[in-house]
């Protein structure tokens, strides 16, 4: 009996001094030395990586033009830029109608040879096809009239062909015509030889021109009328058939301060340029915007001309920091 509660004692005491230990213990320690490794190591490395904050209390991140430039992020430096004030238009490429030739045989007669197909370049005199006279049974040639490209041709081998219709359109497609869409109330905003931005959606930027006619009629199914602008197109960039916008520059302002339209983001509630400032870090520099266009946007202060900032793909960096200040949090 007195061994059994020698036992029990024991027991009691050891439950005690387990209790008074864990008791004593801070309520935040670490249970364990890989906790306080994985504290000190892994995650104070991460909090690095993240977004901080500078003297300004601005917010920074570590970020490299390697991994910018595969997200396709590119930078440009801030400076003046003239904005414009500008009407928007929908339009189509044509042909220019004074260069388009429609090429007829001169007499009725059988096709005995097509020397030229649609999309053909040609020179002035250049054999399209030859024909064979019904009347003399003679073959004769028939000729292109002027330099160009073949748009359409309407005979073929063996056919009965006639000079009642056109057996080739040839056009000169050296200038291209740009019919532009103008709705009835925009009408007394656009006069003849006002300058247009043109743009192909192509990729290759705007092509300046201007308006060289203007409608005296319009569309009773649309209620639009027609500007006209001719733009030389030497290379074959403008291919008839293709819509395009275009953009009446109605006023002009030039700005001591401006950025790409594409660089402006909102970053916690706030307008931001995200600014390269030396190495791999970037800023979110804070803005305050002033007048705009279709391509920059005036900085009225936040930043000084030279800066280096993301012009393009700007939310790429947007990304990363709010990435960074999620693992800071």
């Amino acid at each position: 009996m007195k061994n059994s509660s020698v036992i029990v004692l024991a027991v009691v005491a050891a439950a005690a001094g387990a209790f008074g230990y864990r008791w004593l213990a801070p309520m935040d320690a670490p249970a364990a030395k890989g906790q306080v490794e994985r504290q000190g190591g892994k995650d104070a490395k991460e909090e690095k990586a993240g977004a901080e904050q500078d003297e300004h209390g601005a917010d920074r991140i570590v970020i490299s033009d390697v991994k910018l430039a595969a997200a396709g992020v590119r930078f440009a430096e801030a400076g003046p830029a003239t904005l414009t004030q500008t009407l928007s238009f929908n339009g189509v490429l044509r042909a220019n109608q004074e260069t388009v030739v429609q090429v007829t045989p001169r007499f009725p007669g059988i096709a005995r040879a097509i020397k030229k197909r649609i999309g053909d370049v040609i020179g002035k005199d250049d054999l399209l096809a030859s024909i064979e006279s019904n009347q003399s049974l003679t073959v004769y040639d028939l000729k292109a009239p002027i330099g160009g490209t073949v748009i359409d041709r309407q005979i073929s081998l063996g056919e009965y062909v006639s000079e009642q219709k056109p057996a080739f359109i040839i056009a000169d497609l050296s200038t291209i015509w740009v019919d532009l869409s103008i709705y009835r109330q925009d009408l007394r905003r656009v006069r003849t030889g006002d300058e247009v931005l043109i743009d192909p959606d192509d990729g290759a930027g705007d092509i300046k021109g201007s308006i060289s006619y203007l409608a005296p009629v319009g569309a009773s199914e649309t209620q639009t009328a027609i500007a006209r602008v001719i733009l030389q197109n030497p290379k074959g960039r403008l291919r008839p058939g293709l819509f395009v916008t275009a953009r009446l520059v109605l006023a002009e302002r030039k700005v001591p301060v401006a950025v790409h339209a594409g660089a402006i983001q909102t970053f916690e509630n706030t307008n931001v340029v995200f600014v390269r400032e030396g190495g791999d870090m970037l800023e979110a520099r804070p803005v305050e915007l002033g007048y705009s266009d279709q391509n920059f946007v005036e900085i009225r202060a936040g930043i000084s001309p030279g800066d280096k900032y993301v012009a393009e793909n700007s939310f790429v960096v947007k990304a990363e920091m709010g990435k960074g200040e999620a693992e800071h949090d």
